[in-house]
């Protein structure tokens, strides 16, 4: 591993935490997981098996510490792991020749359903019904989510790449 890769994933991480911190919360404490995009863009500049390991768990461990949902503690702790190779393994399928500023987006919109998916399951599980069953926190939270972590992904995916290739900076 390569410092001033885990320096610029922790950077990610800490942008996301701050942003994941004030994103006011849509239906029952739960709010977009906004650190879960940068978890895919750290994935997608530095896709590499040990590297998705060190960012999930921490992502993860920052995620149950920062949330409001009931039951989000254990939620997090295992859902950002599982996403986080889930979106991995997606990215490693793909043809190397593939316009990633065309993949990307569709890969974050996969990676926020297996998340929101997975996160909804353990909370439901861990806590009971959670005030509302699985299909309807699915739409009215998990979608939403899903179509902001598009959004912010398209956005901000090409100007981290121009960052990047402006710094000469290599990708691991």
């Amino acid at each position: 591993m390569k410092t001033k890769d885990l320096v610029l994933l922790a950077l990610f991480m800490g942008i996301g935490a701050v942003l994941h911190i004030i994103a006011p919360p849509i239906l029952f404490g739960m709010k977009p997981d906004i650190m879960l995009p940068m978890m895919f863009l750290g994935i997608l500049l530095f896709p590499k098996a040990n590297y998705v390991l060190v960012l999930s768990v921490a992502t993860g461990a920052i995620s149950a510490l920062t949330t409001s949902a009931p039951g989000g503690q254990i939620s997090n702790l295992v859902e950002k792991p599982i996403t986080a190779f889930v979106f991995f393994f997606l990215l490693m399928i793909i043809p190397k020749q593939a316009n990633k500023k065309i993949i990307a987006p569709i890969l974050v919109a996969i990676g926020t359903i297996v998340s929101g998916s997975v996160f909804l399951a353990m909370a439901l599980f861990v806590i009971g019904q959670m005030g509302g069953s699985f299909l309807a926190l699915f739409v009215a939270v998990v979608l939403p989510a899903t179509l902001f972590n598009v959004v912010f992904t398209i956005i901000l995916y090409p100007i981290i790449n121009n960052i990047l290739a402006r710094s000469q900076m290599t990708f691991a």
